[in-house]
């Protein structure tokens, strides 16, 4: 073996060592920390063994009794409020729709200057960084008990509550698909005189845009899940008539606005995965 081929031998050997300490450097720390996590989290295998046998309790309580002999008269008993439940969670989906909307226009008009590629002041990409890390870092729950106080109870709340969240969301998601692009089409668009639209227009949109198109259509399955949780604060939609009904111990009646709302969303989940696969296919894009 030559000099040369047993140095390089020497050097693959040492960074693979390197490779392992750092591997095991990491899963330590991992390790480490899930270990103080469990603790502050109160989690504990005796408690959940405990636990389960009330957890079964409640949803043999919250499930109707359905004879085989009267199952349509039972099913129209337990959803006797189908309608009403309809209507809630038509609303909810809407506030999601809604907020995904505004959420998606506040990101396109932060995303560009937050850039690390692409924005051209280092101020106003610092500013609108923290803008967008404050918009998601709040929980959507806290935006929207503020928004109750100003706006009073309804949907208006959510639906500012799930902007705000989505904008910092969606911005970032962005910003970060802006930062990986393929930069060669934008030296050669700025080679060519073009501006920093013309190099946006031309050389970034058509890139991101597919990626940008499944984060907002993510980003709206999340919404509507969100949107039914906002009604426990009095934001609208159906989480309004579900926290009503676990404070009143209808329990028939948790089930059922439950799975009106794993239907929607599963339903709305399948359209947009529909959605997604359009965006993403290169024959579609190209």
């Amino acid at each position: 073996m030559s000099d040369a081929a047993a140095r390089l031998e020497v050097a693959l050997r040492t960074h693979r060592a390197q490779l392992r300490q750092g591997n095991l450097l990491i899963g330590g720390a991992f390790l480490l920390a899930f270990a103080a996590a469990l603790p502050v989290g109160g989690f504990s295998l005796a408690r959940l063994i405990e636990g389960w046998p009330e957890i079964l309790s409640y949803l043999g309580a919250i499930l109707p009794e359905i004879r085989h002999d009267h199952v349509v008269e039972d099913v129209g008993k337990w959803y006797w409020g189908f309608w009403r439940y309809l209507r809630l969670m038509v609303d909810t989906v809407l506030m999601a729709y809604a907020g995904t909307l505004i959420g998606l226009v506040g990101a396109l008009l932060l995303v560009f200057p937050a850039s690390n590629l692409l924005g051209r002041s280092r101020v106003l990409r610092f500013a609108c960084r923290r803008m967008l890390e404050f918009s998601r870092s709040v929980p959507e729950l806290v935006f929207a008990l503020i928004f109750v106080v100003a706006f009073g109870v309804g949907p208006l709340a959510g639906v500012l509550a799930i902007a705000l969240h989505s904008a910092g969301a969606l911005g970032k998601l962005f910003a970060e698909a802006s930062d990986n692009l393929d930069t060669r089409p934008l030296d050669g668009i700025t080679a060519t005189g073009a501006g920093w639209f013309g190099v946006i227009r031309i050389g970034v949109l058509p890139q991101v845009l597919p990626n940008w198109a499944s984060y907002t259509l993510f980003r709206f399955e999340i919404n509507i899940r969100s949107a039914a949780v906002l009604g426990f604060v009095g934001a609208g939609g159906i989480g309004q008539e579900l926290y009503t009904s676990i404070r009143s111990f209808a329990y028939t009646d948790v089930s059922a606005v439950l799975l009106v709302i794993v239907a929607a969303v599963t339903m709305v989940d399948l359209a947009s995965q529909a959605l997604r696969r359009r965006f993403l296919d290169e024959d579609v894009i190209g």
